[in-house]
C-alpha cells in the first residue's frame, strides 16, 4: 500500500464536509425540512415488520430516539452490544466468529484489517435503498469492493480535534494547535488517547518543520519508516507524561474527565463533547491549524448474520435524512445524507459552524487506510507511552 491515499479517497471526507457547510445548512433549510415532513417514513415493502436484530454498534453513534423510532416504524426488537474503540470490536468478532451480531461498525481507514479478518458478507445492492446518500459519502465505500461486492456502508462522519473547558481556558482558532495540548499551562490537566496523542504531536512536528512527515502520510509506508518517525514522537511523548490527566478510551470517560475528573484541554472525538456543549456545559471543540483528523463510521454485515432482511430495513432506515438527523443531532457527530442538515438543531448547526471555522474544513486531515501491520505497531509505540 502507498502512504498517500489515492486522490479520490483523500477528499472524500473533505467534500462530505464541505457539502455540510454553513452555506448548505442555512440555504432552503425551511423548504427541505418541510418537504421531509410530508407524513410517515415507512420502511418499504415491510418484510420486516416482526423480527429482531443484532447490533454490534459504537456506544454513542445510535442515540434515542434512533431505535424507538426504528422498532415503532418496523416492528423489529434491536439488540445492541456496545463497544469503544475498533479494537474491541475485532475482539469480539473474533471471539464469536460473527455469531451473534447482524450488522456492525468499523471505521472505513480499517478496511484492511477488517478485511483479513474475514467475517464480513457482501451485500446485495438490490436491497439497499441509498439514493439519500451525499454522493461523496457513496465515494468512500469503493476501498470496500472486493471479490464482486460492497462490504461497507456509511453511518456518520466525524474527527478528532481539540476540546476544553471554556470557564478555565480561552481559546482561538488562528493560534490552536496539537502543540497547545503540551504549554506549561495545561500541565497535569491534559486528556487524550495514546495513539492520537502520538499522531497529534507528530502533525504538529510536520506542521512546525520540526519532523517532516508528509503530514504523517509517510508512517504508513512501510515498518522501518514508521519507527523513523515514531522514535522521535515517542521521546517527546514521554517526555510530556507529566501533563496527561486521563487517557480516555471511550465517550463517556471523555465526558466524565472535562465534567468531573480536572481535565481543562484535550484531544478527543467531536460527538462526546459537542452533545455536552449542545446541553449547555461549559466546553468547547475546535480544529486546529494542523487539521482536525477526521473519519466515517459505517456498517457491515456480519457473515454470522442470521436476521438478514431486518438488517436491510435497519441500512434503509438510517439512511434516510430524518434518521441520519437523528443520529447526528443526538450524537454530537454529523450526517452522511441529502437534506439531513436542514432537519438539525439550532444548537447542533451552531455548533458545527464554530468546531470548523474559517478555512478549518479544507485543512481536514482523512484517516488514512492503515495497512495489516500499522495497527499493532502503532500499539506498541502507543503502550510504550501509556506505561511511561
Amino acid at each position: 500500500m502507498t502512504a498517500k491515499k489515492p486522490a479520490s479517497s483523500a477528499a472524500l471526507t473533505l467534500s462530505a464536509a464541505r457539502r455540510f457547510s454553513r452555506r448548505t445548512m442555512l440555504k432552503n433549510a425551511t423548504m427541505a425540512g418541510a418537504a421531509l415532513a410530508v407524513g410517515p417514513w415507512l420502511v418499504k415493502d415491510a418484510f420486516s415488520s416482526s423480527g429482531e436484530l443484532n447490533l454490534l454498534n459504537w456506544s454513542d453513534e445510535i442515540p434515542d430516539p434512533v431505535i424507538p423510532d426504528f422498532t415503532a416504524k418496523t416492528g423489529i426488537k434491536v439488540n445492541t452490544t456496545p463497544f469503544s474503540q475498533n479494537e474491541e470490536q475485532i475482539n469480539k468478532l473474533q471471539a464469536t466468529g460473527g455469531e451473534g451480531f447482524d450488522l456492525y461498525q468499523p471505521t472505513r481507514d480499517r478496511q484492511p484489517q477488517f478485511k483479513e479478518l474475514g467475517l464480513i458478507a457482501p451485500l446485495d445492492l438490490k436491497k439497499l435503498e441509498n439514493g439519500s446518500l451525499l454522493p461523496s459519502f457513496m465515494e468512500a465505500t469503493k476501498i470496500w469492493e472486493w471479490d464482486g461486492g460492497l462490504h461497507w456502508m456509511p453511518h456518520c462522519w466525524g474527527s478528532e480535534a481539540i476540546s476544553w473547558r471554556t470557564d478555565l481556558t480561552t481559546l482561538e482558532y488562528k493560534t490552536l494547535s496539537y502543540g497547545t495540548l503540551w504549554d506549561d499551562q495545561y500541565k497535569g490537566k491534559v486528556q487524550g488517547r495514546p495513539h492520537s496523542l502520538l499522531l497529534g504531536i507528530g502533525l504538529w512536528m510536520d506542521a512546525s518543520g520540526k519532523l517532516p512527515s508528509n503530514r504523517m502520510a509517510d508512517a504508513f509506508k512501510d515498518p522501518d519508516t514508521f519507527k523513523k518517525i515514531y522514535d522521535v514522537i515517542l521521546p517527546f511523548a514521554i517526555a510530556h507524561k507529566p501533563w496527561i490527566k486521563q487517557f480516555w478510551d471511550s465517550a463517556d470517560n471523555t465526558k466524565s474527565g472535562l465534567l468531573e475528573n480536572g481535565v481543562v484541554i484535550g484531544q478527543t472525538w467531536d460527538g462526546p463533547v459537542l452533545s455536552l456543549k449542545k446541553d449547555g456545559k461549559p466546553v468547547s471543540y475546535m480544529a486546529p491549524q494542523e487539521g482536525a483528523i477526521a473519519w466515517i463510521d459505517g456498517w457491515s454485515l456480519s457473515s454470522g448474520a442470521k436476521n438478514i432482511d431486518q438488517a436491510y430495513a435497519w441500512l434503509n432506515y438510517v439512511h434516510t435524512p430524518e434518521a441520519s438527523a437523528k443520529v447526528a443531532d443526538g450524537s454530537g457527530y454529523n450526517p452522511i445524507c441529502k437534506g439531513s442538515d436542514a432537519l438539525l438543531s439550532a444548537a447542533a448547526k451552531k455548533n458545527f459552524q464554530e468546531a470548523y471555522p474559517g478555512d478549518a474544513l479544507d485543512k481536514l486531515w482523512n484517516r488514512i487506510p492503515e495497512p495489516a501491520w500499522f495497527g499493532d505497531l502503532r500499539g506498541e509505540y502507543a503502550e510504550k507511552f501509556k506505561a511511561a
